[in-house]
C-alpha cells in the first residue's frame, strides 16, 4: 500500500512540473503566478547628457528682421541647451581643419569655425564673400554623428538665407551626401526645397539633430542674409563617437 501512495505521489508531482513548463499554441511560455515580478525591459544603451555652452548675449530683444515667408516666429522654450547623446559623445570638430568656396575670407580666418568659441565679437567671426557660400569640416575619419551647433553671426537681429547642412564621406560631396536641414524653400540653390524654417541668429545658435548619421565630412552653405549679402561663421561644433 505505501508503494501504491508512492507511486501515485510522484506521478502527482511529475504532472505538476510538466503543466508549469506547457507553452501556449504561439509559442510562449504560461503566465507567471500571480505576485511575480515582471521582465525587466531591454536596456536602451548607455547614453549621457551633453551640456551646450552658449556664448554672452549680444543683443536684447528679437526684432524682426527683413521678411522671409518661411521665417519661424521666435520661441525661447524651444532653444535646445542639452541632449542625450551615445556615451563618449564629444565635439569631434574641435580644431579640425576647415575649407571654404571662399579661399580668402574677406573677415577673420577658417580657424574660427572650429576653435571651440561661439562669441559673436568682433574678432571671433569669419566673413566670407557675397552669394551662396560652403564651409567644410574634416573630422578626419567616418563618425556617428549625433548633434551639429552652429553659430551663424549673432551680434544682431538677422537670418541667413538658404541655409543647407549636409554630410558626406566624399569630401567633393558628389555622392553619399545626406541633408540633414534645408531652409531653401524655393531651391534657389539648386538643391532641392527645404521644408526647415529660416531664423532669427541669437547666441544659442541652432542645434541640427543628425540622427546618428555616419560621415567624415559636414559642409554647411548659406546665401547671404536679411541685413547684407555677407555669409558669417562664429562657430560649429559637430557631437559625435567614432564610426563602429
Amino acid at each position: 500500500m505505501k508503494n501504491t501512495l508512492h507511486l501515485l505521489g510522484g506521478l502527482t508531482i511529475a504532472i505538476a512540473l510538466a503543466a508549469c513548463g506547457k507553452s501556449d499554441k504561439s509559442g510562449s511560455s504560461a503566465a507567471p503566478a500571480a505576485g511575480a515580478a515582471p521582465a525587466a525591459a531591454a536596456p536602451a544603451g548607455d547614453q549621457e547628457e551633453i551640456k551646450l555652452t552658449f556664448p554672452k548675449e549680444m543683443f536684447i530683444g528679437t526684432p524682426v528682421p527683413t521678411a522671409l515667408p518661411n521665417l519661424e516666429k521666435p520661441d525661447p522654450t524651444k532653444v535646445i541647451k542639452s541632449f542625450l547623446a551615445p556615451k563618449g559623445t564629444v565635439n569631434v570638430a574641435k580644431g579640425k581643419k576647415v575649407t571654404s568656396s571662399d579661399t580668402a575670407p574677406i573677415i577673420g580666418d577658417l580657424t574660427l569655425v572650429t576653435d571651440g568659441d561661439a562669441d559673436g565679437a568682433d574678432g571671433n567671426f569669419v566673413e566670407l564673400m557675397p552669394g551662396k557660400q560652403w564651409v567644410q569640416i574634416d573630422l578626419e575619419k567616418a563618425h556617428d554623428i549625433s548633434k551639429i551647433a552652429v553659430w551663424h553671426y549673432h551680434k544682431q537681429a538677422q537670418a541667413y538665407i538658404d541655409v543647407l547642412v549636409q554630410v558626406s564621406d566624399d569630401p567633393e560631396f558628389k555622392t553619399g551626401v545626406t541633408t540633414l536641414f534645408n531652409s531653401d524653400h524655393d531651391d534657389t540653390s539648386a538643391m532641392g526645397k527645404g521644408s526647415d524654417p529660416a531664423y532669427i541668429e541669437t547666441n544659442h545658435g541652432r542645434v541640427i539633430d543628425a540622427k546618428g548619421s555616419k560621415a567624415r565630412y559636414v559642409r554647411l552653405w548659406s546665401n547671404g542674409n536679411t541685413a547684407s549679402d555677407m555669409n558669417h561663421y562664429c562657430e560649429v561644433q559637430v557631437f559625435a563617437v567614432p564610426a563602429k
